[in-house]
Parts: structure tokens; sequence; C-alpha cells
């Protein structure tokens, strides 16, 4: 994916993409969704999900597709993919050409991610908090 203007919507965004890119982002952009309710919204130039703060992210980049929970690291026993960095607790799985998450698995991270946002907060004033 190329650095371009900013998507004006989710479905701009996948629709801006190419190749094996478009097809992960929207493989996980449809298990996230899955989850439950949340606003979906682009925000830093990529698709973010909120529900009480924020809860996930997909982003294309360069040659990967990344997949990314503010939570993640309570949930790294989940999916040996998501590795920790980063603030607010962050966790992602970097995903390169021929490679996949599990939608099933994808779905219950998004739907444990939503519920400690229901639990705890908004994760990134939480962090501020502390």
């Amino acid at each position: 994916m190329e650095k371009s203007a900013l998507a004006a919507s989710p479905d701009a965004y996948v629709d801006g993409l190419n190749g094996w890119q478009k097809d992960r982002v929207a493989e996980l952009r449809a298990a996230v969704r899955a989850a439950g309710p949340m606003d979906e919204v682009i925000k830093w130039g990529h698709l973010v999900y909120l529900s009480n703060g924020p809860v996930c992210l997909i982003r294309a980049e360069g040659k990967r597709v990344l997949f990314g929970l503010w939570r993640g690291q309570r949930l790294l026993d989940r999916e040996p993919k998501l590795k920790a960095g980063g603030q607010f607790e962050m966790a992602s799985a970097s995903l390169v050409e021929g490679e996949t998450l599990d939608p099933a698995t994808v779905t219950a991270l998004t739907r444990a991610a939503l519920e400690l946002n229901a639990e705890l907060g908004d994760p990134t004033k939480a962090a501020k908090r502390s």
C-alpha cells in the first residue's frame, strides 16, 4: 500500500487496498465486526474500532497487515502471533503475504477486548490515571 490521502470511510480504506492486503484486511474486518457493536472509524490513517475507548485496529502498511488490540497484552495466551509492544497494554499480530489469523480467533480476541473495555474503561484514560 502506498502512502496516499486518508480514506474518507472504512469502506474507502478497504477499497483503496490491492491484492493480498485487501483480502486480509477484509477478512480481519469481518471477524472484528462479528465480535459485537463498535464504532468503526478511520483514525490515524487506518481502521480503528471503538467501544468505551479504542478496542482494536487494522492497518495495511508496506508489506504487512497489522491487527492490534489496545489491551492485547492481557490476551497473549490466546494467540501466539500476538506480540506485546507500545502503550496501553498494546499487542499486535503482524501478517505478511501468505499468513492469516483464524477468523474465529480474531472474533474471540476482539470480544475479549470489548469486555475488558466494558469492565475497565477506556484504556487510553486508564493509562493516564496510572
